[in-house]
C-alpha cells in the first residue's frame, strides 16, 4: 500500500521556497533542486510536482501553478550551461573553465537567499545522461560535488 500525496494549490509559508527553487531550475537548467530547511524540505524536480514535506505530512504543488508569494526570495542570476561531460570511471567532470564553480556559487547563493541554516542541492544534466552530478551548499561551508556515489569538495 502506498500513501498518495495530496495535490494542493499552496504550501502556505513555503510557497516562496517552492517558487524560488522552480525559478532556479528554469534559469540554471538543473534537473532538480532540493532545499532542506530546519523544519521542512522542498523538492522541486524539473516539470514534475513540487513536493513539500513538513512534520508528518507531504503535499505536492503542480509544477506550473502560479503561486501568490508575498515575500519572494531573490533567485541568483545564473547562465544555463550545456550538460556536464562526466567520466565516472576516471572521476572527471569536463566543462568550460569556471562553469562548474559558477554553478556551485549559484547553488550557494540560492541556499543563502532562502536562509542561513538551509541546505540546497541541485542536480545538473550530464553526458552520458545516466550519471548524476549534484552540487550541495550550506552557508559558507565548502561546496560538495557528488558524481554518482563519490563526493568531492568543490572549494579546494
Amino acid at each position: 500500500m502506498t500513501d498518495e500525496i495530496e495535490l494542493v494549490a499552496s504550501a502556505g509559508a513555503l510557497d516562496n521556497v517552492a517558487a524560488a527553487l522552480r525559478e532556479f531550475i528554469h534559469r540554471s537548467g538543473a534537473l532538480r533542486a532540493v532545499a532542506v530547511l530546519p523544519d521542512a524540505m522542498v523538492d522541486c524536480p524539473r516539470l514534475a510536482p513540487i513536493e513539500v514535506t513538513t512534520k508528518g505530512s507531504t503535499v505536492a504543488l503542480p509544477h506550473a501553478i502560479e503561486l501568490d508569494v508575498e515575500e519572494p526570495i531573490d533567485v541568483p542570476a545564473v547562465v544555463q550551461p550545456p550538460p556536464f561531460e562526466v567520466d565516472p570511471g576516471a572521476l572527471e567532470v569536463r566543462s568550460p573553465i569556471g562553469v562548474l564553480q559558477a554553478m556551485g556559487d549559484a547553488v550557494r547563493a540560492m541556499a543563502l537567499a532562502i536562509g542561513p541554516d538551509v541546505v540546497v542541492m541541485a542536480t545538473f544534466p550530464t553526458l552520458p545522461p545516466e550519471q548524476a552530478l549534484s552540487i550541495t551548499a550550506r552557508g559558507g561551508e565548502p561546496l560538495v560535488l557528488a558524481l554518482g556515489e563519490e563526493l568531492f569538495s568543490l572549494d579546494g
